[in-house]
């Protein structure tokens, strides 16, 4: 049965999860087995669900009760299920819940490198982006355009952010994804190296006079490809491009330089898609 409790303190700290704990704070990296995430609305929540993710407590409008969240309700057994009205719960969180749903859950323990590359052929890699705008689009265009994982730097933004996942739409529950390293130092050589051990050819989506056409041949026909994405503004740095196999473009026209990350990774996922079976 739902275990229903109705907001009349907003400063309880049974509430600190949705209103008070910064992203660093759910994280919990000293004791990342504790740590939780927060998904924002019905659909991205029933897809958290349906990849197995673990709810510890819902905050939704009393609207909502009996119905789109009823069914949220249901699948997530006894856990806590805070309640009020649009207005109070803006209040708490500061901002207006998307559809009136958030979920707390456990932060998943993240795969290795080797386990989410051993069936894969395509995979994006994450450097350094800071905008969770960015990478929840990422995620998206990734699980859309036949990427079969994602790995991000250790300087990379939190997929698990709630903007990142909420982006998302959830794909970040639908691609297999984790961290290549826990370092700075980790990246790019470490990282690099384990990919070529698993037999991954790497290219670097970079402006430079040296770059190829992301419609190159060569790249077409590697059986297993990592496409490296840099940060918003700089790029990819320097010494990332050095190590990896390929440096790539977008051709661009009408005087414009480059692509925002976001969209410039969905042109290379289309683009760069493995064509035939091994």
């Amino acid at each position: 049965m739902a275990n229903i409790i109705e907001i009349t303190d907003v400063t309880s700290p049974h509430l600190d999860l949705f209103a008070r704990l910064t992203e660093a704070q759910l994280r919990s990296r000293v004791e990342p087995e504790k740590g939780v995430f927060i998904a924002e609305s019905p659909k991205v929540i029933h897809l958290a669900l349906d990849a197995g993710q673990v709810p510890v407590a819902l905050l939704m409008e009393r609207k909502h009760l009996e119905g789109q969240g009823k069914e949220i309700i249901q699948r997530c057994g006894e856990i806590p299920v805070y309640t009020a009205d649009r207005e109070v719960l803006a209040s708490l969180t500061g901002y207006p819940l998307t559809r009136g749903v958030l979920c707390a859950m456990k932060r998943p323990k993240l795969p290795t490198v080797e386990a989410i590359c051993a069936k894969a052929r395509r995979v994006a890699v994450l450097e350094g982006i800071v905008d969770t705008t960015n990478v929840g689009a990422i995620f998206r265009s990734a699980a859309a355009l036949h990427m079969d994982a994602v790995l991000v730097s250790p300087t990379c933004c939190d997929p698990l952010n709630r903007r990142a996942v909420r982006v998302s739409m959830g794909t970040v529950f639908q691609i297999p994804w984790t961290r290549i390293g826990e370092t700075p130092a980790d990246w790019p050589q470490v990282g690099l190296q384990r990919l070529q051990a698993l037999g991954f050819r790497s290219v670097a989506m970079a402006l430079s006079d040296t770059a190829v056409g992301i419609d190159d041949p060569r790249l077409m026909v590697e059986d297993k490809l990592a496409i490296v994405l840099g940060t918003e503004g700089d790029g990819l740095a320097p010494a990332t491009i050095a190590q990896c196999d390929y440096t790539a473009c977008i051709p661009m026209s009408h005087g414009v330089d480059s692509l925002n990350v976001a969209a410039a990774s969905a042109v290379a996922f289309w683009q760069l898609r493995a064509r035939a079976p091994l």
